[in-house]
């Protein structure tokens, strides 16, 4: 089983190589002009868009988005319909363009109990893109980080008792291993859009040491300028993941 990478520092230009969005805000946007929440979250779709094309433009190599979270499905049944067929459409409109420009698909969240034409979808994006070597487009669908830790201790646990794993070999690794991401590295950089200032069940072990920006605008309102400014506010960050870095020591001659 793919073991998971261990964080590494930023590359020598400072740009992340993975790149977390909580997509926050949609209805507020809405809300905030008069227009129902479906044209916010059809607006939020085309930030969507663009967030790809500016990871692609500023050298990201991979790239979450917080679709859909298991939680998510206790909004009211309309508005849930309404954003799977947003889904739906994105996949069907945008899926060849993603592959032409080189774009890998991947899906986390729990695909148990999803209907059969939303999961073929899913699939299908998977599928079609496995074989491509540009930006990796993590689709975070269905998905709640307490549920995926839940599923990987269940893992181990099994493996115990099945006499396949020893206690003892346990360690961040092997668990990490068992979780959605065990090829993906760990995010470098969060942005969250709305002002909002929590994690909200996304990637709660992977974030442990990524960077958090918080921008006060609303999703349908993201551009590359906007991720452009969350990069710069990571390039002034330093990282340490939680060892200390020694000032260096001037010597001047007496």
């Amino acid at each position: 089983m793919p073991q998971a990478r261990s964080p590494a520092g930023p590359r020598s230009d400072q740009t992340p190589t993975h790149v977390g969005i909580i997509m926050d805000g949609n209805g507020r946007w809405a809300k905030a002009r008069g227009l129902p929440r479906f044209e916010g979250h059809r607006r939020g779709v085309e930030a969507v868009r663009r967030a790809v094309r500016s990871a692609t433009d500023h050298d990201v190599r991979y790239l979450t988005i917080y679709s859909f979270s298991s939680e998510n499905w206790r909004r009211p049944p309309d508005e849930v319909a309404m954003l799977m067929g947003l889904l739906k459409r994105f996949i069907r409109n945008d899926l060849a363009e993603l592959h032409r420009n080189g774009v890998r698909v991947r899906v986390i969240g729990e695909r148990k109990g999803l209907a059969p034409d939303i999961r073929g979808l899913l699939e299908e994006a998977e599928a079609l893109t496995r074989g491509n070597c540009g930006l990796t487009l993590i689709v975070a669908f269905n998905y709640g980080a307490r549920h995926e830790i839940v599923t990987a201790a269940r893992r181990l646990a099994e493996e115990v008792r099945d006499g396949r794993l020893d206690p003892e070999a346990i360690g961040e690794d092997e668990f990490a291993a068992r979780l959605d991401t065990p090829d993906i590295p760990d995010p470098d950089l969060i942005i969250r859009t709305s002002g909002e200032m929590r994690l909200s069940n996304f990637l709660l072990w992977q974030a442990a040491y990524a960077e958090l920006v918080f921008l006060p605008i609303y999703w349908p309102d993201f551009d590359d300028a906007a991720f452009l400014a969350a990069l710069q506010q990571y390039a002034g960050r330093e990282r340490r993941f939680g060892a200390v870095v020694e000032a260096t020591a001037v010597m001047t001659a007496s």
